[in-house]
């Protein structure tokens, strides 16, 4: 008999202790492993829109507040192909006699007033007082633009640029930056004090789980 249960067994016969397919132990087997690839899923998801909203508010809010920059958002098509419409720049204060050749800059078109653009230096010149003004044009554009610009109009040169968030970053609004940054801030750190516990709290269930089924 014995000799005969051990043929069977070696002849490929399903072992009687493990629980065969389609019976509800078998169920809850693949329930369980089910929950814990999602699990997964979602923990992976979970950490990959963290990184994301990070990158968002170091790039569009906490950077440009703490260097002092300017952001902007191109409109037109002047500078297309290497910046188009919904562009988001980061102009970065900066000495105007440091300016040079090829820099990208936003200034005021007229001295005083709020409307700006943002083009590149194409070459220098001087008014007849001998102060030092710039050349510029749009590199989509076929000619220079009409009027020198002067230092009191720059307002800052390209530090960075972000393709496609621009009209993001106008619907939040340039002149609450400090308050999306607060803001930014204090959603960053609830996310990550949650996925905290979260891992906590599951660690914790796990292990008394193993601690019962001893």
């Amino acid at each position: 008999m014995a000799a005969d249960l051990t043929e069977r067994l070696l002849g490929g016969e399903a072992d009687p202790t493990e629980p065969r397919s389609g019976t509800p132990a078998t169920t809850r087997q693949r329930g369980r492993r089910r929950t814990a690839a999602w699990a997964v899923v979602g923990r992976f998801l979970g950490m990959a829109a963290m990184l994301v909203s990070l990158f968002a508010a170091l790039v569009l809010i906490v950077v440009p507040v703490a260097t002092g920059s300017q952001t902007y958002t191109v409109l037109t098509k002047s500078m297309a192909q290497k910046y188009p419409p919904g562009t988001f720049m980061v102009m970065k204060p900066a000495p105007f006699d440091e300016l040079k050749y090829g820099d990208v800059i936003t200034f005021q078109l007229y001295s005083g007033r709020p409307d700006v653009e943002t083009h590149r230096i194409v070459g220098f010149g001087s008014t007849q007082q001998g102060e030092k003004t710039l050349i510029t044009k749009g590199d989509n554009n076929g000619a220079n633009d009409e009027n020198p610009v002067r230092a009191i109009q720059v307002k800052g040169k390209l530090f960075y640029a972000v393709p496609y968030v621009g009209f993001v970053a106008n619907f939040l609004g340039n002149s609450d930056r400090g308050t999306w940054t607060v803001i930014a801030a204090v959603a960053l750190i609830g996310c990550g004090a949650i996925t905290v516990y979260r891992s906590v709290r599951k660690t914790r269930s796990r292990d008394n789980a193993a601690a019962g089924a001893q």
